[in-house]
């Protein structure tokens, strides 16, 4: 496998592991991921922080579209959240292989 294949294998498979998570959370508790967590209990921020660990680029990418749209930001801060929301998923998807591939 070359190297940029691998490169792409991994960048996909963190943004699937972030949809699939964003999405299991938005299921459980009726509304989206946020970098904003509820101070409920403790139990409820480690569940809040073990989900952004691999829902963050979708988080980015929802505030960043939301921010072009409704703030009319610069095109520039879409371009940058989405290189940080792409590095993001590469190491969680680097993460998520190395776990797959040593089991």
């Amino acid at each position: 496998m070359g190297q940029f294949t691998a490169f792409f294998f991994a960048i996909a498979t963190g943004f699937v592991a972030a949809g699939l998570s964003s999405s299991f959370y938005r299921l459980v508790r009726n509304k989206p991921p946020s970098f904003q967590l509820d101070t409920e209990s403790t139990l409820g921020q480690i569940v809040g922080v073990c989900t952004l660990i691999f829902a963050g680029p979708t988080v980015i990418l929802r505030n960043a579209l939301r921010a072009q749209v409704f703030e009319n930001r610069p095109p520039f801060w879409m371009l940058l959240s989405g290189c940080i929301a792409t590095m993001w998923s590469f190491l969680s998807g680097v993460f998520l292989l190395g776990v797959m591939l040593s089991a």
